[in-house]
């Protein structure tokens, strides 16, 4: 079995390990039907997937002055 010559230095053995530890931008795409930017194989926010609405009644927030009112 091979046996390195001299120990190597942390500097070296960071550098090595570094290199998947690099964050990465997710890929984005535009959906087909609604034109809106989402990560791919995701669903959009309005519930649309590969231009195919997979998620019909998508809940709406109320707003705070909206809660208060009613309480």
């Amino acid at each position: 079995m091979a046996v390195q010559k001299s120990k190597k230095s942390k500097s070296k053995r960071n550098k090595r390990r570094s290199s998947n530890t690099q964050f990465k931008i997710p890929t984005l795409s535009i959906d087909k039907e609604t034109g809106e930017t989402h990560i791919r194989h995701f669903i959009t926010k309005n519930g649309y997937y590969k231009g195919k609405q997979i998620i019909k009644n998508t809940k709406k927030k109320k707003k705070k002055s909206e809660q208060t009112e009613n309480n």
